[in-house]
């Protein structure tokens, strides 16, 4: 097949490498893509959001199967758009309808849909400008740790925590009134905060079937110790210790099969992938949100333990044939450490020079990922983003995994290089 993948991430890149490995892909292009995809596919200067350009494309180029990799194209209706062309109207696109990416384009939505399919979730409530005196009257009300979360999409950083009544009333003025998030905090979520372990379980489904991806734990914030800002992601492991057989099937029991029927009840055509963030609270999920497309990094630390063929998995997920895929699992562990601009997620410079990216191509106990890089006309890798590599590192349990991933992680550098030195500690002092 001909493929087109949206994106320009380090989860792009994993898509890539993972699709160009099956021998169903002819020729792939991403776009824009990165100085990663470059290597192994055809890089297209269109944005994700030019639909009528990419629908152009996909016809001059026969395209058999386009692949959603971010969340912007899907919640401004990418899907919608083919599925409604007069032509291309037959073109699977692995990403769900707009009305469905409001799971993850509206926070209000989410739980609101959460609410009516009886989806465990933390309480909440939803305040706009007008109701501004009610969310700080409501936050007074509630027990600290207070969480806010801007409606719309924010790039990661939309969700506050907020450890006092202070610092909550002044987060929600700054959202509400003076549009800290732009548009996205139009309307703020806020809702209790949820005490336990964060993980994060991936669904595959063609709408009426499903297949549970390998779960992931990720680490959002830009300090050690889960400190400082949040950011759009500084590392992940897969698989979580702490999401046994049990644990999963309360998920898929609780929450993925109740979220795949809320779907169909409601009408919203949903093919792609579902991410469902959640709390493990004494060993009972509770779902902090969704989004509706693959996370990044995780998905750099969940894709390389897949073994059957992705392009399969993507083609039946397209042409509602999911029933009939055998999704094969490996067994051991990965875990990936994000670099990132040095200010990031603040103010950070781009196009400084990456070096240390040539490694023995023998190397298999770890796989670099691109995400904010670009080409320069000298054929230098630059940063081009604040997250800028991913490196994941194979092993047989999470020591091994992380000495290999580090390890590479110690051979790249960049002025300004930054990235978190404790990724999967917490996980390890649990095992111990």
């Amino acid at each position: 097949m001909n493929i087109l993948l949206l994106g320009s991430g380090g989860r792009e890149h994993a898509f890539a490498w993972k699709i160009v490995s099956s021998p169903n892909c002819k020729q792939l292009f991403v776009a824009p893509g990165n100085a990663g995809t470059a290597s192994i596919a055809k890089n297209i200067s269109i944005s994700p959001t030019d639909f009528n350009a990419l629908a152009d494309f996909s016809t001059e180029n026969q395209i058999d199967m386009i692949v959603v990799g971010p969340e912007e194209p899907l919640v401004k209706g990418v899907t919608d758009f083919f599925s409604n062309h007069p032509t291309l109207h037959s073109l699977p696109v692995i990403g769900p309808s707009q009305a469905g990416a409001q799971l993850e384009g509206s926070k209000d939505f989410s739980k609101q849909f959460m609410q009516k399919y009886d989806v465990p979730t933390a309480a909440y409530e939803t305040f706009t400008k007008d109701t501004f005196k009610e969310g700080i009257d409501f936050i007074r009300q509630q027990s600290l740790p207070i969480v806010l979360k801007a409606d719309g999409l924010a790039a990661g950083k939309g969700v506050l925590i907020c450890q006092s009544f202070t610092e909550a009333e002044d987060s929600l003025k700054e959202m509400l009134l003076e549009s800290k998030f732009g548009k996205a905090s139009d309307k703020v979520v806020i809702e209790q905060f949820l005490k336990g372990i964060e993980l994060s379980v991936f669904v595959a489904t063609d709408g009426n079937h499903y297949k549970i991806l390998p779960e992931a734990k990720d680490y959002k914030r830009i300090g050690e110790g889960d400190t400082g800002l949040n950011t759009g992601g500084m590392g992940a492991v897969s698989p979580v210790p702490f999401a046994d057989a049990d644990f999963i099937k309360k998920v898929e029991d609780r929450i993925v099969k109740p979220t795949i029927q809320g779907l169909k009840e409601e009408n919203i055509p949903y093919v792609g992938f579902l991410f469902i963030g959640l709390m493990n609270d004494g060993g009972e999920p509770y779902v902090i949100e969704y989004n509706v497309r693959m996370g990044d990094p995780e998905t750099e630390a969940v894709l390389p333990r897949i073994n059957s063929d992705f392009v399969d998995l993507l083609h039946a997920m397209g042409t509602g044939k999911l029933d009939s895929y055998d999704l094969e699992i490996a067994s051991y562990t990965c875990t990936t450490v994000v670099l990132v601009a040095g200010g990031y997620p603040g103010d950070y410079v781009k196009g400084k020079k990456i070096e240390g990216l040539d490694f023995p191509s023998d190397i298999s106990d770890s796989i670099l990922f691109h995400a904010g890089t670009k080409i320069s006309e000298y054929g230098e890798i630059l940063t081009n983003g604040g997250r800028v590599l991913a490196i994941t590192g194979i092993g047989k349990d999470i020591d091994s995994a992380l000495e290999n991933a580090y390890s590479r992680v110690a051979e790249v550098c960049w002025d300004g290089i930054y990235y978190r030195k404790d990724i999967g500690q917490d996980v390890l002092n649990l095992i111990k």
